[in-house]
């Protein structure tokens, strides 16, 4: 059985693609720019908040880029307030951990979110030590696709990285739990396409939240 299941947050236990549309497209405003469709935020998101900016400056329209600082730290504002604007873990997501829990395996996040945000983001969905672990974005534990956070985890849960299940929705999830050495299952119902998750090499695609306590067996 595996000992440590990590999840990305965004786009697979968390459907929180409105609470960064809103923030973003507001920040948007702040500098004269049209807003993107919330859909698009799919396709900017995963690879931490400047770059998500960047992909949806570019698509209203500052392709050079001009007002990125301003908007950055409008946006920063914004989501300090609103970051928990319309989110809610996806269906099944509650159940699933609550049977990965039962067989006795610990449970992880591992978020491009600075560390802090992550913090209050799961801790305000899953309330406070329901996880064994979180962890965003810090000195220590840089950037995804960087593997450091996930082995980070896997150090601190006394586990080998072999017997560590990386769970996420995007390319950026496939390549850090590949780097890590960790079994990487993509899901189909976060942000991304289930081609996207092939071509990145995941070990396992699922289509239920629930098909993981089956995985955790080993």
């Amino acid at each position: 059985m595996y000992q440590l299941c990590i999840f990305d947050l965004d786009g697979t236990l968390a459907d929180s693609v409105e609470s960064i549309a809103y923030s973003a497209n507001r920040a948007l405003a702040a500098f004269g720019l049209p807003p993107n469709p919330v859909e698009n935020y799919k396709r900017y998101a995963g690879d931490g908040a400047p770059e998500m900016l960047r992909r949806s400056l570019r698509d209203a329209g500052d392709t050079a880029l001009r007002y990125f600082d301003g908007v950055h730290r409008e946006y920063k504002r914004l989501f300090e307030k609103d970051c928990m604007y319309h989110v809610n873990p996806y269906p099944g997501i509650p159940e699933a951990l609550e049977a990965l829990k039962k067989m006795g395996v610990l449970i992880a996040v591992l978020s491009n979110k600075p560390h802090f945000r992550t913090v209050d983001v799961v801790e305000g969905l899953f309330g406070k030590g329901y996880f064994d672990l979180i962890q965003g974005m810090t000195d220590e534990a840089t950037r995804k696709p960087d593997p450091r956070g996930a082995l980070l985890l896997a150090e601190k849960a006394g586990a080998k990285p072999a017997r560590c299940m990386y769970v996420g929705d995007t390319d950026t999830d496939m390549q850090t739990g590949n780097r890590a050495g960790m079994f990487t299952i993509g899901v189909t119902w976060g942000f991304r396409t289930r081609e996207e998750l092939e071509k990145n090499q995941a070990g396992c695609i699922i289509d239920h939240p629930m098909r993981l306590p089956e995985l955790a067996k080993g």
